[in-house]
């Protein structure tokens, strides 16, 4: 079976990244926003974390749609969200209003998400792993550009000309997406409220997404923190960094981006969860030598380039394992999946100022390894008196048990991204 056309994968590629970049680009202007609208700096964090309340909110309620809605109206309709909530951020005079701003830009840069699922779906099942290698490839360059390029025109522009910026650059996606991505509507099962009060038992029943829970949310609750915090760090005496030199330290992640499309084709190849394992050690020795301290640039980059590596690469191969649990309800599994991974993330990042100004740099970088080697024992762990792993979890749909392990290696039902008849 032939995979998906480059086009629309690369599409999907692109919008999830640059969708995902507006959660981040504002971090390294933090500073500025604070002092523009009068807010502390402590409270100023409070920005990062109405971003993810936003992710959430939309993982919860618009995530499960991609079982139900045409890709074209879908991602098109999220990102025009986006560019809203970013128009009104550039806005905002005051804390409330940029708060709300950011919730409604999380909520449109959920489109991510979908993304990922659209692409993971329409490939047959020993390909996936590296269809959704490519989404999160583009997902973590918007990552690691984000800061880089928000910091740098944040410099030239003001934080709201960054802004408005970046809602043209939106912009530009939702006409992308509006033209090239396919206008069929997949057949749902259930109705949409049916689908919402299904998810709960969607976790009760899959024990493979438990488990990708707890480890995902570990590891998302150390990344958000790690980077939240050394904003905010970087930015007091003796530091005192600006936002255009905060923004290169996002240069370090490059390492994560670089990494994953070799970690697709290792997952597809022996399981995803060997790339998880091998990613959290590789996280966790760069959590050991961010907690050196940050005197010293060479080391608190190669610190920051492990953890990112670590995290984006294992983040991949958690959402291919959960795609794999049931190709046809992977919306809604990424749904309860990402909704619980972010809820992570927004505790990281609204302890990360507070753990600044209490324990400083030390208590947030012992906060960031400990996150990371408890995620690592539940990758390693294995069930009690047997030897199955989480890659063995059974699929079950329609009264059928298939091994995951065949799944994730055979053939899948796929639907193939088409492009638009013209």
């Amino acid at each position: 079976m032939s995979g998906p056309p480059r086009g629309p994968v690369g599409l999907l590629a692109c919008t999830a990244g640059i969708a995902l970049a507006n959660n981040y680009a504002i971090q390294p202007a933090l500073g500025d926003v604070a002092r523009d609208t009068g807010t502390s700096a402590a409270a100023i964090g409070l920005v990062t974390t109405a971003a993810l309340v936003g992710c959430i909110v939309g993982f919860a309620f618009l995530l499960p749609l991609a079982d139900r809605a045409a890709p074209r109206r879908l991602v098109t309709g999220q990102l025009a969200m986006l560019a809203t909530g970013l128009l009104l951020a550039a806005a905002a005079r005051g804390l409330w209003l940029l708060l709300a701003a950011y919730v409604i830009i999380g909520a449109g840069a959920s489109v991510s998400a979908q993304s990922s699922t659209i692409a993971g779906r329409a490939v047959p099942g020993e390909r996936r792993g590296t269809a959704v290698a490519l989404v999160a490839a583009g997902m973590s360059a918007g990552i690691l550009l984000s800061r880089l390029v928000g910091g740098a025109l944040a410099h030239v522009l003001g934080w709201r000309g960054m802004l408005l910026a970046f809602a043209g650059l939106v912009l530009v996606c939702a006409a992308g997406a509006w033209l090239r991505l396919p206008d069929d509507r997949p057949a749902p099962t259930h109705s949409y409220l049916a689908t919402l009060t299904a998810l709960p038992g969607l976790l009760r029943r899959y024990r493979a997404l438990r488990r990708a829970v707890a480890a995902g949310s570990l590891w998302y609750f150390a990344f958000s923190l790690v980077w939240v915090a050394l904003t905010v760090r970087l930015a007091q005496p003796p530091y005192g960094l600006d936002a255009a030199a905060i923004g290169l330290y996002s240069l370090a992640g490059a390492l994560g981006f670089a990494a994953l499309p070799v970690a697709g084709r290792f997952g597809d190849r022996f399981g995803p969860r060997a790339v998880i394992c091998t990613s959290m050690g590789t996280a966790a020795a760069g959590a050991t030598l961010l907690c050196t301290g940050l005197d010293h640039v060479a080391v608190t980059a190669a610190g920051l380039a492990l953890v990112d590596a670590g995290c984006f690469t294992a983040q991949a191969a958690n959402q291919a394992r959960i795609l794999a649990v049931d190709p046809h309800r992977g919306g809604s599994l990424s749904g309860v999946y990402l909704l619980l991974y972010f809820l992570a993330g927004v505790v990281g990042s609204a302890l990360a100022a507070p753990l600044i100004t209490v324990g400083g740099w030390p208590a947030a970088s012992g906060a960031v390894l400990g996150a990371l080697l408890l995620s690592g024992l539940l990758a390693v762990r294995r069930d009690r008196g047997g030897t199955r792993g989480w890659d063995e979890e059974p699929y079950e749909t329609a009264g059928t048990h298939v091994p995951v392990s065949s799944m994730t290696h055979g053939p899948v039902p796929s639907v193939p991204l088409r492009t638009r008849s013209r």
